[in-house]
């Protein structure tokens, strides 16, 4: 039996007996050899710090009062020490700490490995916690989920939030379907990139914003941007411009739907289409190539794939086009496909294709609204999961929110007390359904509520390797 179901043992044991398994923590409340806390960290914390081999700084903020569980987070170096969530976590006994994308960036395998080298580093310091759980938001959320695959022996659990958990390749295949879509529907005698992202992404994706903006102007631009969306499985609700939550579309309105499927796309400070810019070109340079593809990719069974709303949106804008969706497709089917270079997807896969032999527990968390971690590939993971035998270790939730990782901090401290209850106790009982969840936002001192019960779609585009 490895050490994480050990203890997973042990707690059963003691839950059933009625002890208090997070009585105390294994290590001593304060690091030795601690570090100043930099200014604006929580009251009635110590610190311990370091660097790690490639460069990468680390840090671990540990409360007086501990309980014995750390969360291990991919950016908590790079975030203000004052961020409310590390006082809210801390202020419960948690201890928080974790690395920095800054020096990895898209080297994933490598942001892995460094979690576990960063938790081994406190504990060479401090002591081993009683529970070491993987976390954070967006790439963190990411890196997360790689963790609990690659370190189940480091790791106990993992809270991934919005990662993109259709693994490395699928998720960059979904991207290219989507801007392959659009560049071949609405500009195909334009030099807007599709791959081959040129070195100034900024201006790659001004020019991609400007398109679209010209073609949200006019009634076949807005039937294809919906189509485009459509097929990459992109949410029909998105930012304004300067960042605002729209209001969530009524399902029946098909112009709500469309204008929150373009906002997706361009909308907001991280728009899809930015993402599809910027992160392509420092990945196509990581990995010395393309690694995405779209060969004998059918592109109407995924529109046919698409939600009801979705597909009526799109019928009802190509119906006020006067265009034909079928005549689109079939134009689609006939464009020249992209090939990936072999190399290059080795390299991504590397970092990483999610398999879903899990070892330990994983709760995901999702907004619905999300345009770079969408929902569809929150789906693949529990596929993947099912497929392995593993579903039993594996909830999913998500929450009423647009924008990427657009988490409220009792949102996410009542995903980590949720896995602390599942860590405790050996079980789920019930911890990680969106009541139980909203209870916990609520005691977090927030207005319960946005956790909800959904059903995303069939990712389009799984790749297990």
């Amino acid at each position: 039996m490895g050490t994480s179901r050990l203890r997973d043992a042990v707690a059963v044991c003691l839950a059933a007996v009625g002890v208090a398994a997070l009585a105390a923590p294994t290590a001593e409340a304060g690091p030795r050899g601690g570090v100043p806390c930099p200014e604006g960290s929580p009251a009635d914390v110590t610190c311990t710090g370091g660097q790690l081999a490639d460069g990468t700084p680390y840090r671990f903020v540990v409360p007086d009062r501990w309980n014995g569980v750390m969360i291990v987070d991919l950016d908590f170096v790079s975030r203000p020490a004052e961020e409310p969530l590390t006082a809210e976590l801390t202020a419960r006994g948690y201890a928080v700490g974790g690395t920095t994308r800054d020096v990895t960036g898209w080297r994933i395998a490598e942001a892995i490995d460094n979690q576990a080298s960063a938790l081994g580093r406190f504990e060479e310091a401090v002591g081993r916690p009683r529970w070491a759980v993987a976390s954070g938001r967006s790439m963190g959320g990411f890196v997360s989920a790689g963790a609990a695959q690659v370190h189940p022996d480091v790791f106990d659990a993992a809270v991934p939030f919005c990662g993109g958990l259709g693994g490395a390749v699928g998720q960059w295949n979904q991207k290219l379907d989507t801007v392959f879509t659009l560049k071949n529907l609405l500009f195909p005698d334009s030099t807007l990139p599709v791959t081959e992202i040129p070195s100034d992404t900024d201006h790659a994706t001004a020019r991609w914003r400007s398109a679209l903006a010209s073609a949200q102007e006019t009634p076949a631009g807005r039937a294809r941007i919906a189509l485009a969306a459509a097929i990459g499985q992109l949410p029909g609700w998105g930012l304004d411009a300067d960042g605002t939550a729209t209001p969530m579309p009524d399902p029946g309105d098909a112009d709500a739907v469309q204008e929150g499927m373009y906002l997706a796309l361009a909308g907001g400070a991280q728009p899809y289409i930015g993402q599809a810019m910027s992160s392509r070109r420092s990945i196509e340079t990581l990995a010395g190539g393309n690694p995405s593809w779209n060969t004998g990719v059918d592109y109407a069974r995924q529109f046919a794939s698409a939600s009801p709303e979705q597909r009526r949106t799109v019928r009802e804008m190509y119906s006020r086009a006067g265009l034909d969706v079928h005549a689109d497709l079939g134009a689609l089917s006939r464009a020249p496909r992209i090939r990936a270079d072999a190399a290059a997807v080795a390299y991504l896969e590397k970092g990483i294709v999610f398999d879903g032999d899990l070892e330990i527990p994983v709760l995901t968390v999702n907004p619905i609204g999300d345009q770079i971690s969408t929902v569809a590939q929150q789906q693949s993971y529990g596929a993947a999961a099912r497929a392995a035998g593993k579903a039993a270790l594996l909830r999913q939730s998500y929450v009423r929110a647009v924008g990427h990782c657009g988490f409220t901090p009792g949102e996410q401290v009542a995903a980590i007390t949720a896995m602390t209850q599942r860590l405790t106790t050996g079980r789920w009982s019930g911890s990680a359904t969106p009541e139980s969840l909203n209870h916990l936002a609520g005691r977090a001192g927030e207005a319960p509520g946005r956790y909800v019960h959904h059903r995303p779609p069939v990712f389009n585009r799984p790749y297990l390797g």
